[in-house]
C-alpha cells in the first residue's frame, strides 16, 4: 500500500469535480484514473484535471490493479449499482449521495461490500466539516440545553433540463437536496421515529419540492424544507432548551470561520445573546469552503484505508437514511403519516 490512496472516478457528475480540486494537494487521496462511457469525454475530462489514465468504460478501470478505491459519480439511478461492481472488482468506494434509491439496494451495496472486505461509505461530505463536528461536540456537552427542535433547509432554482430534476435518473428534491437535510436531522436528533411529508410533482415527475415534519426520540421535532424550483436558500438550526446553534450555508461550508452561538437572555421574553465560536475552515488542507470539506471526506476514507479502519459513516447510517427516504417518499406520495419500525 503507498502512502496514498490511488482513486479512481466513475464520472458524469458535478461533485465529480469538486473531488478533482478538493483532492489535488491532498497527502492520503490520489486521483489517478478516470472512466466514462464515451472514450474522448474521458480523454479530455483527464487532460483537465491531470489525470494518468482515461477508460472509455466503467471496466477498463475497474479491472485496473492501480485503482484502490473509486469514487462513483454516475446518475442517482446507477449508484447503488455501479458501487456493486465496483466493490466486486475489489475496490473501496465512496458512493455520491443518494447512495441508493431504495433501503433494499443500500443493504444490497453494504452486503456486497462485506462480502467482498472492502469500505464503503455515502458521500454526504457537510458532516466531516469541524463546523458540524463542533455542533455535535458542544450538543453531547450540553451549551445548549436539552435538544428539542432540528431545522433544515435546501432550496435551488434549477434548469427544466438539469438531470437531477428527472425521476428516470433517480432525480427529485428529495434525493438530491433532502439528502443533506435528513442527514442533518438524523446527525443531530438520531433515528425518525415518524415522519409526515408533502411534496409537489410537476406533469407526473419527481418531486421537485418537498417539505416534512419529523419526530425523533425524546420528544424532540424536526421540520426540513427543500425545493429545486425556489430560491436559493441553505440553512440548520439546532435548538436546545438554553440556546441554538445556526449554521449558516451548512452544506457547502463556504468561507466558514464560526460557530453560531445563540444563548437565552435574561427572563421573560429577552431576545438571544449570539457568540460566534471560531473554527479552521481549511485546518491542515490548504484550500477553503466546499473544497476543503469534499477533501476532508475523502481524507477520512483514505485514511481508513491506510490504517485498516473504519470510515467514521458506515453500512448502519446508509441503510438508515435510504430507510427514512423510503418513509417519507411514501408518506409525501399518499399524504399521511408514516411510522418507522414496523
Amino acid at each position: 500500500m503507498s502512502g496514498r490512496v490511488r482513486w479512481g472516478l466513475l464520472v458524469t457528475g458535478a461533485y465529480a469535480d469538486v473531488a478533482m480540486r478538493a483532492n489535488a494537494g491532498s497527502r492520503t487521496t490520489e486521483f489517478v484514473a478516470v472512466a466514462h462511457d464515451d472514450a474522448a469525454s474521458a480523454r479530455a475530462y483527464a487532460d483537465r484535471h491531470g489525470l494518468a489514465r482515461a477508460y472509455g468504460t466503467y471496466e477498463e478501470l475497474l479491472a485496473d490493479d492501480e485503482v484502490e478505491a473509486v469514487f462513483v459519480a454516475v446518475d442517482p439511478v446507477g449508484h447503488a449499482p455501479a458501487a456493486i461492481r465496483a466493490l466486486r472488482a475489489g475496490k473501496h468506494v465512496v458512493v455520491e449521495k443518494p447512495l441508493a434509491l431504495t433501503a433494499k439496494d443500500a443493504d444490497e451495496v453494504f452486503r456486497v461490500a462485506e462480502e467482498a472486505g472492502r469500505l464503503c461509505m455515502e458521500g454526504i461530505f457537510f458532516r466531516h466539516h469541524p463546523r458540524t463536528l463542533l455542533a455535535k461536540r458542544l450538543l453531547g456537552e450540553g451549551v445548549i440545553g436539552e435538544l428539542r427542535y432540528l431545522y433544515a433547509a435546501c432550496t435551488a432554482n434549477l434548469p427544466p433540463d438539469y438531470f437531477r430534476r428527472h425521476r428516470e435518473l433517480g432525480g427529485g428534491g428529495l434525493f438530491d437536496l433532502g439528502a443533506f437535510t435528513l442527514s442533518a436531522i438524523r446527525f443531530f436528533g438520531g433515528s425518525p421515529e415518524r415522519v409526515y411529508a408533502e411534496e409537489v410533482r410537476r406533469d407526473g415527475g419527481a418531486d421537485l419540492n418537498f417539505s416534512a415534519q419529523l419526530r425523533l426520540p425524546g420528544d424532540v421535532l424536526a421540520q426540513f424544507e427543500v425545493g429545486q424550483e425556489v430560491c436559493r436558500g441553505d440553512a440548520l438550526h439546532v435548538v436546545g432548551t438554553t440556546g441554538r446553534f445556526v449554521l449558516d450555508d451548512p452544506w457547502f461550508s463556504r468561507d466558514v470561520t464560526h460557530l453560531e452561538l445563540q444563548r437565552q437572555g435574561p427572563p421573560p421574553h429577552a431576545d438571544p445573546v449570539s457568540e460566534y465560536l471560531p473554527v479552521d475552515p481549511e485546518g491542515a488542507y490548504g484550500c477553503g469552503g466546499t473544497y476543503a470539506v469534499s477533501r476532508m471526506q475523502f481524507d477520512d476514507v483514505s485514511r481508513a484505508v491506510l490504517d485498516g479502519t473504519e470510515p467514521p459513516f458506515g453500512r448502519a447510517d446508509a441503510v438508515e437514511q435510504a430507510a427514512v427516504m423510503d418513509a417519507l417518499l411514501e408518506s409525501g406520495a399518499h399524504a399521511r403519516a408514516v411510522t418507522l419500525g414496523r
